[in-house]
């Protein structure tokens, strides 16, 4: 089974090729955190590097609320383990 991991600069999943964290991604990261609040500090790390990369690599720049809902805003709605 092939790991659901960012494929940077693009901020696509390397298994399915979803927009980075897919939902296999995002189930691998709660199981991962065991519902630790960590995530969210370690997933807005991410998104400001996704933005970072983004921007430079895009004609248009990304999104900002789009791809903040993309890295966390599911984090919030997750079920603590």
């Amino acid at each position: 089974m092939q790991r659901h991991a960012p494929l940077r600069p693009l901020w696509i999943c390397t298994a399915d090729a979803l927009p980075w964290p897919c939902g296999r991604a995002r189930l691998d990261l709660v199981a991962e955190y065991a519902g630790e609040r960590v995530i969210a500090v370690d997933l807005a790390e991410l998104f400001r590097e996704a933005m970072a990369d983004l921007t430079r690599i895009c004609p248009e720049p990304p999104d900002p609320i789009g791809t903040y809902q993309r890295f966390l805003g599911w984090v919030k709605t997750t079920p603590r383990a």
